[in-house]
């Protein structure tokens, strides 16, 4: 170390940790440390002056200048030249001219620039120190907003002038006094008074942004949430939303997180008028609706928790805006992992929102049980596998059903030396039923109580033989699969209630399962011939194609599924898929399945994502023939455009339609908006036109501005 600096240590630690002038007792302070190119002690004016690359760290803080001297009978610390001070809490001072005391904790600086950790900034002309934690500064500037680099000169996007503007560290506020909110350098807004908390806040009680609008049944609406910082592990948001044609609304959420897990709640109540199923106007009808969802860990292995979803009437959800879902489901549940094993008890209570939808026949189901193991597999690669289940199904009106479930299975998998791949699978499925009020033609009065149940076994053996080549330093795979199931007729008497089997759709993902049935109330009986071809072609880059091409042939028909599922004849209709990745500029997915006659199609999905950043396209269509799907809809064909363009850094657009093309249909849903977004300021502008009608729901208009100021906060207009 050189002398100069070495004595500058000495005479700086004495000089800053001595008693000041006209105390009556010294205090104990914090060691100083002094790195300096130079140090001077001028003896008769008690003064030590360090100079050239000036570093004088205390209790945290640390001060850089060019130049520094410490008065050694007024305790005073001065400092000149590139004044940098780093405070412990991460903001970082620069000053033109400095005066510092107590431990540099108060004091006065000069062309204060001001630095958080976030790269917001604060500039004054002059500041005072108040004991390390509050500043107060005349005619200050604040911004989060980057300066231009090629015009550093040039005012930021926006920024806070203020005649003073104090900066309370411990309470991690800024206060504003006579201030002007300015965009571009000009002014656009004036307060006597504005506070909002510093860039190290993460969050606090506070208002929040208010939200502003308007709808053509419920009038203007204007909401003021309050949010609550109740602890570091909770908080809560109150809203009172005020509407122009119906009373006001009251929403709030509460937010808990503990040591074993969290949980929310949110909803909604209000006092207002509503259209019922037969379309009678109710007056000052009680409305609302409540959210939640919880996880709790028990220890390793189990956790429990629930969903909660319920609302008071079919239409309030999407009249008021909080959800557009056809049905709620209520579930409890607790679960258990351990090795290859899954344990669950579930319960679920449904809602059902459309105007077809009865409580009386909304099933409850209470408790559903499931265990399913999965065992490590012998030196040969068999397995065994064990499903089980226990359901309780009841309704007010209609069918009761009580399952019990086991299903075994032992499994093979074998590669020959020449490619093929072979497994084999044995499985056994046995289910008791205790039922009520089931439709069964051969039952008295066309229903059937009590007792009932099967076993069906079944065993499969699937077949796939991959052949790669390579053409041109890509590969191309050409991939035949065929599966051989075995099993009884008949698996499926009519006094077994289908309860979770209903909605069946037949498609390349569901052709070689050996039961294609969604769940365990019916069966896939018979005995079938599932084969298909898949062919692909990949290259280095990560661009491929891919195909697949499948059917089904049945040894005899099966009455099971329904007309126009495509599987009820001996031979089923073709379904495949064809998926084209050549880039990042496009990807393209077509599944289908055509007539095994006609080859009409029965149903057609599209899903396409193309074009760079500047340009984005989204399409999905889908096309389901009426023999295809649910009777009674007809067919369905609907398509859903939307597109982003990314028009430079900060800039981007976009825009959504949806339209229904059956015959005799309309446009569903249109959507224009505009984005801009860069460090420190969000705006968006969106115009949006709904074409829903649902009893007292209406086709409507929404404009939404979205203004977001970083740390001042949000206006949604």
């Amino acid at each position: 170390m050189r002398k100069g600096t070495a004595c500058g240590i000495v005479a700086l630690a004495l000089t800053v940790t001595g008693p000041a002038v006209g105390q009556e007792r010294p205090t104990r302070e914090l060691p100083v440390l002094v790195s300096a190119d130079n140090v001077r002690h001028d003896r008769e004016r008690s003064l030590v002056i360090a100079s050239g690359n000036v570093e004088i760290s205390q209790d945290a803080r640390v001060l850089l200048a060019d130049t520094v001297t410490l008065n050694q009978r007024t305790n005073v610390v001065t400092a000149s030249g590139n004044v940098s001070l780093l405070e412990p809490t991460g903001e970082v001072y620069f000053a033109d001219y400095v005066e510092l005391q107590d431990g540099m904790k108060k004091g006065f600086l000069r062309n204060l620039r001001m630095l958080f950790p976030d790269e917001s900034r604060l500039a004054a002309n002059q500041a005072s120190r108040i004991a390390g934690v509050r500043s107060e500064m005349k005619r200050a500037v604040f911004s989060p907003c980057k300066l231009c680099e090629d015009k550093p000169g040039r005012p930021p996007l926006w920024q806070i002038k203020a005649i003073k503007v104090v900066h309370d560290e411990k309470a991690r506020n800024i206060e504003y006094y006579d201030a002007f909110l300015e965009m571009f350098g000009i002014p656009v807004a004036y307060t006597p008074y504005l506070s909002h908390p510093d860039p190290t806040v993460e969050r606090r009680s506070g208002l929040l942004a208010p939200r502003l609008g308007s709808n053509s049944q419920l009038g203007f609406i204007v909401g003021t949430p309050y949010y609550i910082d109740i602890a570091p592990d909770k908080d809560a948001t109150l809203e009172p939303i005020l509407t122009g044609k119906q009373g006001p609304v009251f929403f709030g959420e509460y937010r808990q997180r503990l040591t074993d897990g969290e949980f929310e709640f949110s909803g909604s109540i209000t006092k207002a008028d509503r259209t019922d199923s037969t379309g009678m106007r109710e007056e000052d009808q009680l409305r609302g609706h409540i959210r939640g969802r919880g996880r709790f860990d028990i220890n390793d292995t189990w956790r429990w928790g629930f969903n909660v979803a319920r609302a008071s009437d079919d239409t309030y959800l999407q009249r008021y805006g909080f959800g557009f879902e056809d049905v709620l489901t209520t579930r409890a549940f607790m679960e258990g992992f351990r090795q290859r094993s899954y344990a669950a008890v579930n319960g679920y209570a449904f809602q059902g929102l459309r105007a077809r939808d009865k409580s009386e026949t909304t099933p409850l189901i209470l408790p559903q049980i499931d265990y399913n193991f999965v065992s490590v597999p012998n030196r040969r690669g068999a397995y065994w596998t064990l499903d089980t289940n226990i359901l309780s199904l009841s309704r007010d009106e209609g069918a009761d059903s009580r399952r019990l479930s086991f299903k075994g299975g032992w499994h093979l998998s074998h590669t020959g030396k020449s490619g093929n791949v072979f497994n084999l699978s044995a499985v056994t499925q046995a289910d008791l039923y205790f039922v009520n009020d089931v439709a069964d033609p051969a039952g008295p009065d066309g229903s059937f109580d009590g007792v009932t149940g099967r076993i069906f076994p079944q065993l499969a053996l699937d077949w796939r033989y991959p052949l790669v080549r390579e053409i041109g330093g890509a590969r191309y795979l050409v991939e035949p699969v065929a599966a051989l199931i075995v099993g009884p007729n008949g698996g499926n008497p009519d006094d077994i209630p289908n309860e979770d089997s209903q909605a069946f759709e037949f498609d390349d993902a569901d052709l070689f399962s050996l039961n294609r049935f969604p769940g365990l109330d019916r069966v896939d009986s018979g005995q079938r011939l599932d084969y298909g071809l898949i062919t692909g072609l990949y290259d280095h880059r990560g661009r491929s194609l891919t195909a697949f091409l499948g059917q089904s042939f049945r040894f005899r028909e099966d009455t099971d599924f329904a007309v126009g599922s495509g599987l009820r004849d001996r031979l089923s209709d073709f379904v495949g898929r064809v998926h084209l990745s050549p880039g990042r500029g496009l990807d393209l997915l077509y599944r289908f399945r055509f007539d095994k006659d006609g080859l009409e199609p029965r149903v057609n999905e599209l899903t396409m994502a193309a074009g760079p950043p500047a340009l984005r396209l989204n399409l999905d269509y889908i096309f389901i023939d009426e023999t295809a799907g649910t009777a009674g809809f007809g067919d369905r064909e609907e398509i859903t455009v939307s597109a982003r363009s990314q028009i430079n850094e900060y800039w981007a657009a976009r825009a959504y339609g949806r339209r229904d093309l059956t015959e005799g249909g309309a446009t569903l849903s249109t959507g224009f908006g505009l984005i801009y977004e860069d460090e420190c300021f969000f705006l968006s502008a969106d115009i949006r036109r709904s074409f829903t009608r649902d009893r007292e729901i209406e086709p409507s208009d929404t404009v939404l501005f979205r203004v977001v100021f970083k740390h001042l906060g949000e206006v949604r207009i």
